[in-house]
């Protein structure tokens, strides 16, 4: 369970300094980075992931407050819609802030791509499937195909740890 533990942390840390792609093509170029890479390019990273991952003790989840929520802004379940798709993300209850810190109400946004909500305290993953807006981004433009698409918004901590179904919201869209 420890190795299970520290493999995960370590995930955790790699997908921290990938955060903040507005598209999948900068989620692909920063997942391709070097860890040197990315700290010669002044690319965020938190440490505090790696000293965990060493030993340090587990990582708190965070409480999700009674009615907490997120929500598409300006899409409807079953919308018919073109590629880029913008997307405006809602929340209420909690605050979105960047990446980084672990703040009791606080968090950010990850756009899961045909594929559904995490359960509370799993690492979001970082790929194409996985868009993670670790700069405390409130929309975005997503490229999808044509046909129809399942878009899930999920809400996670400073950590990239989800903050379960609760903070998610699952919609299905038609791209022409």
């Amino acid at each position: 369970m420890k190795t299970t533990m520290i493999t995960t942390l370590i995930a955790g840390a790699f997908f921290l300094a990938s955060c903040g792609g507005a598209t999948n093509k900068e989620a692909e170029a920063t997942e391709e980075a070097t860890h040197e890479e990315m700290h010669a390019e002044g690319e965020e990273h938190d440490h505090q992931h790696e000293d965990m991952a060493e030993g340090e003790g587990e990582v708190e989840l965070l409480a999700v407050p009674e009615g907490a929520k997120v929500f598409f802004a300006n899409l409807e379940d079953g919308a018919t819609v073109s590629s880029p798709v913008k997307i405006e993300f809602g929340v209420e209850g909690m605050e979105v802030e960047p990446a980084g810190e672990l703040n009791a109400g606080k968090g950010h946004h990850h756009i899961i791509i045909d594929g559904s909500a995490l359960e509370q305290g799993t690492v979001v993953p970082a790929d194409e499937k996985n868009i993670h807006y670790g700069k405390g981004q409130t929309e975005t433009e997503i490229e999808l195909s044509a046909g129809e698409h399942t878009l899930t918004m999920q809400f996670a901590d400073g950590y990239h740890q989800s903050y379960g179904p609760q903070m998610s919201a699952t919609i299905t869209v038609t791209v022409e």
